[in-house]
């Protein structure tokens, strides 16, 4: 349904380029720059429109926004602690405004297509090496998973 939207949306800028031709407004410098304009919209929206066919013909089919399948890797539960583990492919650090927690979102992969997200609180990145087998045992407190200990498998 958004693939017809965006095309339909491409389509109605063009019809104004065809109007603004059709009353030989086209040789001006207004007719000339409204016309790049149309042509500007046009394209975002097919390029949109393509982005989008792409989505549904590789087999995921839920359009944009989407990112594949992801997969929980193997998670054990100890007490009020968790161990997760998996390889790490990516350590991002945000810093939030002042007066709220830092986070780092770390990806973990187990096997080829399975990956996991996990939002940890604090800086991580010299304690996750990218490309490393990991365990890592965080706790869950008020909502904020902190890092407990990292072994390297």
């Amino acid at each position: 349904m958004l693939l017809i939207i965006y095309a339909l949306l491409s389509l109605i800028p063009l019809l104004g380029i065809v109007l603004i031709v059709m009353q030989g407004l086209i040789l001006t410098v207004d007719g000339l720059f409204l016309s790049l304009i149309c042509l500007t919209i046009s394209g975002i929206f097919a390029a949109t429109a393509l982005f989008e066919l792409k989505q549904v013909k590789k087999g995921t089919g839920k359009g944009a926004g989407t990112s594949g399948r992801t997969v929980p890797v193997a998670v054990r539960a100890t007490g009020s602690s968790r161990v997760e583990q998996g390889r790490v492919e990516n350590v991002s650090f945000f810093e939030s405004a002042v007066g709220q927690p830092n986070k780092s979102i770390v990806t973990l992969s187990d096997g080829e297509s399975a990956s996991r997200m996990l939002v940890l609180e604090g800086d991580v990145r010299n304690a996750l090496p990218v490309g490393k087998k990991v365990a890592i045992a965080c706790k869950d407190e008020g909502g904020r998973n902190i890092l407990l200990d990292v072994s390297y498998v």
